[in-house]
C-alpha cells in the first residue's frame, strides 16, 4: 500500500499521529484549520463521526494529488443516547466524567479514506465499563491532565484509564481515537 500511495493524515491530533505511526507507514500530517465540526440531526452514533469523518476530508479534496490518500477521523463518546464532546471549560470537564462515572458508554471513531478516485469510509464501536469516581478523583484527573481537547474529557491511556476503565469491549486503540487495527485492513483493500 506504501508504494502506491503519498499518505496524509488529516488531523491535529498527537494521539492519531502515534497510533498511525504504530503501523510503519510513513506519512505526513497536513491540518487545515477551522474545519465545520457539525451534523444533522437524527444521524446514529456510528453515523456521526463518519459524516464528520467525510466532512473533514471534503476540505482537503481540492488539494489532493493523484497519488495521495487522505486519512480523516472523528471520534464521539455517547453515553445515555446523547453524544458527548470535547469539554469547553473545566467545569463542563467534571460534569462530563460524574457523568460516566460507574456507567457503561460507547467509544466510536469514524473514519475516512480518500484518494482523488475514490473515498471509503467505516466505523469502529468500543464499550467502555467505568468503576464509580470519588469527585476529588475526577477533580485531581481535570486539574492535572486537562483533557479539554478530548471527547469524553478523558485519555484511556492517561491516569483516569488506570483507576477507572473496569472494562472494554472492542478496540483499545479506538478509544484512544483511531482504530488501528481495523484501519490496517482498510488500507490494504483500498
Amino acid at each position: 500500500m506504501q508504494k502506491n500511495y503519498h499518505i496524509i493524515l488529516g488531523s491535529n491530533s498527537p494521539r492519531r499521529r502515534e497510533l498511525l505511526a504504530g503501523l510503519d507507514l510513513d506519512f505526513e500530517v497536513k491540518v487545515i484549520p477551522g474545519l465545520e465540526e457539525s451534523y444533522p440531526e437524527g444521524l446514529s452514533p456510528q453515523d456521526i463521526p463518519v459524516f464528520l469523518a467525510r466532512q473533514k476530508a471534503e476540505a482537503y479534496l481540492p488539494t489532493l494529488a493523484p497519488d495521495t490518500l487522505l486519512i480523516t477521523a472523528d471520534t464521539i463518546v455517547w453515553n445515555r443516547d446523547a453524544v458527548i464532546g470535547k469539554p469547553r471549560d473545566r467545569e463542563e470537564a467534571i460534569r462530563m466524567l460524574r457523568d460516566l462515572s460507574g456507567h457503561e458508554h460507547h467509544v466510536v471513531t469514524g473514519v475516512c479514506l480518500t484518494s482523488v478516485e475514490k473515498q471509503e469510509t467505516f466505523s469502529s464501536i468500543s464499550t467502555v465499563r467505568f468503576a464509580p469516581l470519588e469527585d476529588s478523583e475526577i477533580v485531581y484527573y481535570v486539574d492535572k491532565y486537562k483533557p479539554f481537547d478530548k471527547a469524553g474529557a478523558y485519555g484511556i491511556q492517561e491516569w483516569i484509564g488506570y483507576v477507572a476503565v473496569e472494562g472494554i469491549e472492542g478496540s483499545f486503540y479506538n478509544v484512544m481515537g483511531l482504530p488501528v487495527q481495523r484501519l490496517y485492513r482498510e488500507l490494504r483493500r483500498f
